[in-house]
Formats: structure tokens, sequence, C-alpha cells
């Protein structure tokens, strides 16, 4: 109990120091980023960058990324959020107007970072260069829910293990679907 109590203050502690040592100008970039992900219009984007400018290779790490979004998505939302009922971040821990944008879902986990990381963790086998592009943007979703205090970093990092899993069950799901008999 001790050690659930330990992690509990070191989460609270690591979100208000996020909410108050974020420069102004970082902040800005990281609501534009979150405003480009939000309902992964961000992630549809590259998907269809990827499909029409990548040939076979761009198709497929599209296809990927969206099938691994979408398990990521009814996980995170469909599920998890459904089951946990924790509270946003106390808004007072926040010096900025950005919390009183946020949604009355639960906070965990992040369903926003749970699809940039599945997207991101599909898309990255079939075409490193462009996995690694995604994950700049994969990285300010994830660091952003924090800041503008939509979530706790445990809400985030449990996004990131749903996305990760999430992308490692639609590739194996694909992988077997794909494999001549």
């Amino acid at each position: 109990m001790k050690l659930l109590a330990r992690l509990r203050d070191i989460d609270r502690s690591l979100t208000k120091q996020a909410a108050s040592r974020t420069p102004p100008g970082v902040g800005k970039v990281l609501s534009a980023v979150e405003e480009a992900a939000e309902s992964s219009k961000l992630w549809c984007g590259a998907a269809t960058a990827m499909a029409c400018l990548g040939g076979w290779r761009g198709r497929r790490a599209a296809f990927s990324g969206l099938a691994a979004l979408v398990v990521a998505q009814l996980v995170s939302n469909g599920v998890c959020k459904q089951v946990a009922d924790r509270p946003r971040p106390p808004k007072e821990w926040f010096p900025h107007d950005e919390v009183d944008d946020r949604p009355d879902s639960s906070s965990f986990p992040s369903g926003h970072t749970a699809a940039a990381v599945a997207f991101t963790a599909a898309v990255a086998p079939v075409w490193p260069a462009v996995g690694a592009a995604c994950s700049l943007p994969a990285g300010l979703v994830a660091l952003e829910r924090v800041q503008s205090g939509a979530h706790y970093p445990s809400d985030v990092a449990a996004g990131a293990v749903i996305g990760l899993a999430s992308a490692w069950l639609t590739r194996s799901v694909l992988r077997l679907g794909l494999t001549p008999r």
C-alpha cells in the first residue's frame, strides 16, 4: 500500500511540474499538436500522405497504423475509460486556461497517447523513416496531455502501453492474414 501511495505522490508531483515549468512558446506548440491530433486528424492525414505517396509500402504502413489506432481507441476509450473512473488532475494545479478545455471523461488512460503510440509503433516496422518522423508528434501529444491538465503522467504511460500492445496485436494479426499458406 505504501508503494501505491508513493506512486500517486510521484504522479501528482510530475503533473504539477509539467504544468508550471512549460515555457509559453512551448505550450503553444503543444496545443497546436494536440489540436491536430484531436479526433485522430493528424494520424489520418499522415496515413493519407503515406498511402498516396508511398506506393505499396506506404499503403501497407498506412493500413497498419490506422488499424492499430482503431484497436488502441477501442481499448482505451471504449473499455478502460468506462471501467476506470479516475478524475482529471485538479484545475488549481494549472496556471493556464487550457485546463478549462478538457474532457469530462475518466482521466485513465490517455486515449490521445494510445492512438499516437499505436499509429507510430505500427508504421515504424513497415516504413522505419516515417515511423521515426511520427515519433516526434506522438511524443509531443503525450507531453501535451500532462501539460494541459488533461492527464496524469501515469495515464499517459498507460496509454503508451495500450498503444504499443495495440500495434503488436495488429501487426501479429495482419502477419497471420498476409502469410502465404
